[in-house]
């Protein structure tokens, strides 16, 4: 199901039969070094020769590699599409007694409240459906939701439906880390783990070049009037929709085992256990779980108090341009939409410069250690910044910076841990990890602003001040994490005795 397309020359060059992998596999790396790292018996393409300006590509691993690539980039392209509209939302759905900012950080923890059930009913289901199976049938589930709530948007049909907001930004939130999870699980289940550190940097270009388009198209289309902000959702079903067929030609090409219906996370020795089960039975799994809490935790004050920072310059301006009751809401909704846009644009840009001429080379040079440390590393001299000086035109650009080296960088690192596990690691786990605890890292900026607000009564700068001691913690707790997969790695690349 893993092997790579070119591997099929050095097989019959080294004369392997069944049975025999073990000298297989010496045989074929004696022949790729013999060959400069290039397999025996191949030609690089053109694209392939154009794709080695961002990582290391072999012949014949370029067109599964474009196809996942062309993916990830409609994935993203759809929910930057939408995220947007979900800020400028949830500025207008308000609770009486609750600030802005409050609203949006119980939100987030409402989140992970309902990604409970959802991640162990996901988990049943990848133990029945193929990868194929698995990967089509949740996408089109989001697709139908998407036109509920393209339904359901105010002053579309209906008025303002009470707490309509607050329900579509729970499942944004589901939605974008739920897709982008299960994609990249089927990613490392693909790739080899040396494929894999050579080929998902430039997967993930397409992630960052997806949001980055994304991010930067919605901002002209809604402001030249091409197409209302009511229409953002279903433009979004679009690309998803092209995702689907591109899953499926990326699962034709790759799996070779005989098997299409084998379900997604069947491996050696897999149990019929849900992903959260899998989770806190494994130290390796709960650590990494635990960082990923940690970064979403940090990522999520941050955004919390950009948001109430972003509100509290739009209340200004509206009164300095003498803005009534009658179109503060629709001022408010559209400056955010258009701050965010902007935003998004902006970390977007970055991000992708990142993930196509940097994150590559860091694995190469690096390796994963200097990867997963890097993104702590941004985020405590970006929190220690906005600690020192807490408003806009110094938070705005930090954020940018953290956001950025988040989506690409951190990105490749925490995709990129999961190759050298297990099918039913990468199925259960993975979606459960960048799921539920992500957004339990939600949860706790949520206990952070309720605590701040309503019984410690934080200024702005206290919250960041606390941030950085949660980066300090997310750093430490990095290097154990770091020791494990070496281990992983290393059992990987040893062949099994006898």
């Amino acid at each position: 199901m893993r092997v790579a397309a070119g591997r099929r020359a050095i097989d019959s060059a080294a004369g392997i039969l069944p049975g025999a992998q073990g000298a297989g596999a010496s045989a074929r790396r004696v022949l790729v070094a013999a060959s400069g790292g290039r397999q025996s018996g191949g030609v690089w393409s053109g694209i392939e020769r154009l794709l080695r300006i961002f990582t290391e590509v072999r012949p014949g691993e370029g067109p599964t590699a474009l196809l996942m690539l062309a993916n990830v980039f409609l994935i993203l392209c759809a929910y930057y599409f939408i995220k947007p509209l979900r800020e400028g939302w949830i500025s207008v759905s308000g609770i009486p007694g609750l600030e802005k900012m409050e609203v949006k950080a119980y939100t987030s923890f409402g989140q992970s409240l309902m990604l409970i059930p959802v991640i162990h009913f996901y988990s049943r289901l990848a133990t029945k459906w193929s990868r194929r199976v698995l990967l089509t049938r949740s996408t089109l589930f989001c697709m139908s939701n998407m036109l509920l709530f393209w339904a359901l948007q105010p002053d579309l049909f209906i008025a303002s439906l009470p707490f309509s907001g607050i329900a579509f930004y729970i499942w944004v939130g589901m939605f974008g880390v739920f897709v982008v999870a299960q994609f990249f699980a089927f990613v490392a289940d693909v790739y080899t783990d040396e494929a894999g550190r050579r080929l998902m940097p430039l997967v993930a270009i397409g992630a960052t070049s997806g949001a980055a388009f994304g991010s930067m198209v919605i901002g002209p289309i809604v402001s030249s009037g091409i197409l209302a902000r009511e229409y953002l959702l279903l433009a979004a079903m679009v690309p998803l929709g092209v995702s689907i067929l591109l899953t499926q030609m990326i699962d034709s090409r790759e799996n070779r085992s005989g098997e299409p219906g084998k379900p997604a996370a069947a491996s050696a020795g897999a149990s019929d256990h849900g992903g959260i089960q899998m989770v806190f039975g494994s130290r390796f799994l709960l650590a990494v779980a635990i960082i990923t809490m940690l970064v979403n935790w940090v990522n999520s004050n941050g955004e919390n108090l950009l948001f109430r920072v972003v509100q509290d310059v739009l209340a200004k301006r509206a009164v300095e341009q003498g803005i009534g009751e009658d179109g503060i809401l629709a001022f408010t909704n559209d400056g955010t939409t258009l701050f965010y846009s902007n935003f998004f644009a902006y970390v977007n840009a970055v991000a992708l410069v990142l993930q196509a001429f940097v994150a590559s080379r860091i694995l190469k040079y690096g390796g994963f250690a200097v990867l997963l440390l890097a993104m702590p590393t941004i985020a405590l001299v970006s929190y220690s910044a906005m600690a020192l000086v807490p408003i806009l035109a110094i938070i705005k650009p930090m954020k940018i910076a953290e956001n950025a080296t988040d989506y690409s960088i951190n990105n490749t690192a925490r995709n990129v841990l999961w190759l050298p596990t297990t099918s039913e690691m990468k199925f259960k786990g993975k979606p459960t990890i960048d799921t539920l605890f992500a957004r339990l890292g939600d949860g706790m900026a949520a206990v952070t602003v309720l605590l701040g607000v309503q019984a410690l009564y934080w200024a702005t700068q206290t919250y960041f001040i606390f941030t950085v001691g949660l980066v300090v913690v997310w750093l430490v707790l990095c290097f154990p994490v770091i020791r494990e997969h070496r281990r992983l790695a290393r059992a990987v690349e040893t062949p099994p005795a006898g």
